[in-house]
């Protein structure tokens, strides 16, 4: 029976397919309210986990975080490095963390990005120790930190930053300043070259910018700002390159020339959306979206949704459960099926973290709850899920694994030095 046919029957018969536990971390001396951000920080080919705590005593709606403390563990749950002290009292997982983990100088070993004390970090991710230290542009420009090659490097080696909702400042590799901005940026601003000039376009939240800072266009009649970005090649009957999909008021999509192609407004408020092939009758990719029915703590409620390729809507979750802070991600490769899964978590209401087909049909549904991150640890060409809280982290996959030969270091793919709480994305041919 192929793993396909053996899908068709689990869901027949309302089953979920159960996944394999590897292993789990015990996670304590990371301290309270970290955010886990998985690479390979010692260069022998595996993956590593970093657990970063925010600093408190801030507002962070309107004040960006900064890092307390950071420590590093091994796929065994060994520590191999701490820096700072945890604080019993941090910050909570209301914004983003101003960290990434990526090779910054293409010395061949992932470097630690990082803002502590007011001052950019870039840490040797096997040891923590400073390598180079620099002063921000801003007091505030530590909300996140995006890589970008906007100079026409062989590799990203540019930094853009921002504060909470209005300002970038992008930086070259030597944290020159490049250029500013201000506009109505968004969370998390996508970078792409849309061009294929060698240097990434700003998708800036509402605003697209040329690889100069630039203002090109502006979407039109959108309300808040931008929660999610995502770029892919979205319907297949337009042939001007990648289209731009972003979730916040409305879900809506552009060409990157600025057209408006169309708008989704059956949503309250469109806080994930994450494009994939989710389907196989249905032409181009599907967008998966999370909306926020009701905000509110004790009876909040949200839904998904799936969009065709022109802004269709297939189907919309009539939850009955309570929860309204859902976070979605595309899920690639967790097994041998050929089509995308829907990773949702944070559900509430007693739903754990849950691999959903373009059916909405519970596939898998994971035995723990917490907050989760994704990667194929062990180089076996399948996505691993992690599921995470305060003292565990438990290791999941479709199909028992070994851990692989060393093989060097391990790729560090764009998604996980694109970290945020908000995932945009983009959905390319994988190789």
């Amino acid at each position: 029976m192929s793993l396909d046919q053996e899908t068709q029957q689990l869901k027949n018969n309302n089953f979920v397919l159960q996944p394999i536990l590897l292993g789990k971390i015990d996670i304590p001396a990371a301290g309270k309210n970290t955010k886990m951000y998985v690479g390979d920080l010692t260069g022998n080919g595996r993956m590593d986990l970093l657990m970063v705590q925010p600093d408190g005593g801030i507002d962070d709606r309107y004040i960006p975080h900064q890092v307390q403390s950071m420590t590093a563990f091994d796929l065994e749950g060994r520590i191999l490095w701490k820096k700072g002290e945890p604080d019993p009292d941090p910050g909570g997982p209301g914004s983003d963390y101003p960290v990434q983990i990526y090779d910054i100088d293409g010395d061949g070993q992932n470097e630690v990005l990082c803002v502590i004390d007011k001052k950019f970090h870039i840490l040797e991710g096997a040891t923590g120790k400073i390598k180079k230290v620099y002063d921000l542009p801003d007091e505030y420009a530590h909300d996140c930190i995006i890589v970008a090659n906007l100079t026409g490097g062989e590799f990203p080696q540019d930094i853009i930053l921002k504060d909470r909702y209005q300002q970038l400042w992008a930086m070259n590799k030597d944290f020159q300043l490049l250029w500013t901005y201000t506009g109505n940026v968004g969370h998390f601003p996508w970078v792409f070259d849309f061009d294929g000039d060698g240097r990434d376009e700003v998708m800036a939240g509402y605003d697209f910018l040329n690889a100069d800072g630039e203002k090109l266009w502006s979407c039109a009649n959108l309300e808040d700002h931008a929660d999610c970005i995502w770029v892919g090649k979205v319907n297949p009957t337009i042939s001007n390159g990648y289209q731009i999909v972003i979730g916040g008021s409305v879900t809506v999509m552009y060409d990157h020339y600025g057209k408006e192609l169309w708008r989704y407004e059956g949503s309250i408020e469109s806080q994930h959306v994450s494009l994939g092939k989710f389907r196989d009758d249905l032409p181009g990719l599907q967008i998966a979206g999370l909306d926020r029915i009701v905000r509110g703590n004790e009876n909040g409620k949200d839904g998904l949704f799936l969009l065709d390729a022109n802004g269709k809507e297939i189907w919309k979750e009539d939850r009955k459960t309570k929860g309204w802070l859902t976070i979605i991600e595309t899920m690639r490769n967790w097994d041998d099926h050929h089509l995308d899964y829907i990773l949702a978590y944070r559900r509430g209401g007693g739903v754990n973290p849950t691999l959903y087909d373009g059916d909405m049909n519970p596939v898998v549904q994971f035995p723990e709850d917490g907050y989760v991150v994704h990667a194929d640890l062990f180089e076996s060409g399948y996505e691993n899920v992690i599921i995470y809280n305060d003292q565990t982290a438990y290791m999941y996959a479709s199909k028992p694994m070994q851990q692989s030969k060393l093989k060097g270091k391990a790729f560090q793919e764009k998604r996980l030095y694109s970290v945020t709480l908000y995932p945009g994305g983009e959905y390319v041919e994988q190789k």
